[in-house]
């Protein structure tokens, strides 16, 4: 699935590194971790007391902008996590 602008922007304004963050209305542990001169990403996050689990890897390409591939969940599910992240200050 190609990654839209909204999700780039977003996705990009994360922090590197391991983080604790709010989406929706649950706290997750975050780590996002940059690859391959940039052009490779991966994000885990864990809920904070509960079950809830995101995994996904991001490939920027020359050609098609961001391809994202979600780890065993849907696209909806991962975009709407990122979009909605809000990391603590």
């Amino acid at each position: 699935m190609t990654a839209s602008e909204h999700f780039l922007t977003a996705f990009l304004a994360l922090p590197l590194g391991t983080f604790a963050g709010t989406s929706g209305l649950r706290r997750y542990v975050v780590t996002r971790q940059v690859f391959a001169q940039g052009r490779s990403h991966k994000l885990v996050a864990h809920e904070l007391g509960g079950n809830d689990y995101i995994s996904l890897n991001l490939y920027q390409t020359r050609n098609s902008g961001g391809l994202l591939r979600p780890c065993e969940m849907s696209a909806c599910k991962v975009t709407e996590f990122v979009t909605a992240l809000e990391p603590d200050t």
